[in-house]
């Protein structure tokens, strides 16, 4: 059983707006991703510190449990929620999240003894498309906000992560749009041209 959780807790500093709520394509950018991703859990959760805002997708809403901890607290707020023993997190600024890719981590969690499955880019580790074992992963993600940490990576010298590269990546990928976030309205903009000559 697996659970899709879906992050709505940035400041979107940068859009002058939440992101996740502005219209792409036609439809909020969060109900794209929830779309996109829908089918490969079957429990979704939406973690945002502003739930009277997402009402409308009818989805459980959930609140931080160490609020202003940033993207490690995000995580494990994500990760006690889900009622399931595996789960996908997602960023809710990804346009073009992939569940095919989600589909083929989760394969390959429940086939090894990982704690999670983390893709990377040319960038680094992508934590915020990525699934995670909840039994092990929550009790390092604790272990490392209580030693004060403040990164979503803090803890994976202590877990046993399958990384998987950008190149086994690109073959899900080939266009290199699937980590791709938007932070700015024309970033938005070029992501929804984008979009818009591929769907």
């Amino acid at each position: 059983m697996r659970t899709l959780v879906i992050q709505a807790g940035g400041e979107s500093r940068r859009m002058g707006r939440d992101k996740a709520l502005v219209p792409f394509l036609g439809r909020p950018l969060i109900q794209r991703i929830f779309e996109r991703l829908r089918s490969i859990a079957d429990e979704h959760l939406i973690t945002t510190n502003h739930p009277q805002n997402y009402r409308f997708l009818g989805l459980p809403l959930i609140t931080d449990i160490f609020p202003g901890r940033g993207a490690l607290g995000g995580l494990y707020t994500a990760l006690q929620a889900a009622h399931h023993p595996y789960v996908a997190i997602v960023a809710c600024d990804m346009p073009f999240a992939s569940a095919q890719l989600f589909q083929t981590m989760f394969e390959t969690l429940e086939k090894t003894k990982a704690d999670a499955v983390i893709p990377q880019s040319r960038e680094g580790n992508e934590p915020f498309h990525a699934v995670y074992r909840k039994e092990t992963s929550l009790p390092l993600v604790r272990e490392a906000i209580e030693d004060g940490y403040w990164r979503a990576d803090a803890w994976f010298s202590s877990a046993n992560i399958r990384f998987m590269s950008a190149q086994e990546v690109a073959l899900f990928d080939p266009q290199g749009l699937i980590f791709r976030n938007v932070n700015t309205p024309e970033e938005f903009t070029a992501a929804e041209e984008l979009a818009r000559q591929m769907d």
